[in-house]
């Protein structure tokens, strides 16, 4: 009897341990079909007339568009990543046991998260260009990206925080540190990966986005200014999209885009991982 159950055991472990295979490997083909799809072709249709300083309708020049998404990815994170990793500082070290404010806090940010991002576009209009009268520029891009990524880092920043062992900073303050000095000296370095990845799933929905851009940024191909219309890698596709017709310029100029686009954030995620890396042998 206990040789029967403990093959039915070996064989359900088999079959899960089959299975999750199955997933890896679907999800590992599924990426690379992608990026072989996005390679063969985008590569074929880059050309230098692309890398313009000036957009025409013959050279479809991505230049303005990715120094664009340079400029608003920077922006968006200088606004973001303090006030989003402060807050999760506050929740996780500062609000005391029993505090009335972080259930409702807690709720209202993972209510933000789970909000579409065309809401979030039609809040900045309404705020960023209407009363306050930002205008479609940059700017106003810039400050809705960053309320959108807001919830994101905040949460997943906590999580990191709250991962922290005790003992580390218990051990801090019994060497005679502030809860200040402990807080910046010992919790945010040993969490600070958890708040990288907090960072980058970030900056790849800021990066991801082009219905919500396109109404509080506009779509015109200048270069980078922080108060006139500008037009993002994403929505660059978005404005192609309604042009492109089998084998016209268009078309062959989004997968370009496309191949630019999905380099831009693997460089991000490499940048990342190669400075935490050097934290850690520091």
């Amino acid at each position: 009897m206990e040789a029967k159950l403990k093959r039915r055991k070996n064989a359900r472990a088999a079959l899960v341990r089959a299975a999750l295979w199955a997933c890896v490997l679907f999800t590992a083909g599924v990426f690379l079909l992608l990026v072989a799809y996005v390679l063969v072709r985008g590569v074929p249709h880059l050309r230098l007339s692309m890398f313009s300083p000036t957009y025409t309708t013959e050279n479809l020049s991505m230049l303005p568009a990715i120094l664009n998404t340079l400029t608003m990815t920077g922006v968006t994170l200088l606004i973001a990543v303090p006030l989003g990793v402060g807050a999760a500082i506050y929740l996780t070290e500062y609000a005391k046991p029993g505090n009335r404010l972080v259930p409702p806090i807690r709720l209202t940010t993972e209510t933000l998260a789970g909000i579409p991002s065309i809401v979030y576009g039609l809040f900045g209009y309404l705020v960023f260009v209407k009363a306050l009268h930002l205008r479609l520029s940059l700017l106003s891009g810039a400050l809705t990206l960053a309320i959108m990524i807001l919830p994101s880092i905040i949460s997943v920043s906590e999580t990191a925080l709250r991962a922290v062992p005790e003992d580390y900073e218990q051990a801090s303050l019994a060497l005679g540190a502030t809860h200040l000095e402990t807080v910046f000296r010992v919790t945010v370095p040993a969490a600070r990966s958890g708040v990288a990845t907090a960072i980058v799933l970030g900056v790849g929905r800021a990066i991801g986005e082009a219905m919500a851009i396109i109404m509080v940024a506009g779509n015109v191909a200048n270069m980078p200014g922080l108060f006139q219309s500008v037009r993002f890698l994403t929505t660059a596709i978005a404005s192609e999209m309604s042009y492109a017709s089998v084998g016209s310029l268009q078309r062959n100029a989004l997968f370009s885009i496309g191949l630019v686009l999905f380099l831009f954030i693997m460089l991000i995620n490499a940048a990342l991982n190669f400075f935490l890396k050097r934290r850690k042998e520091h």
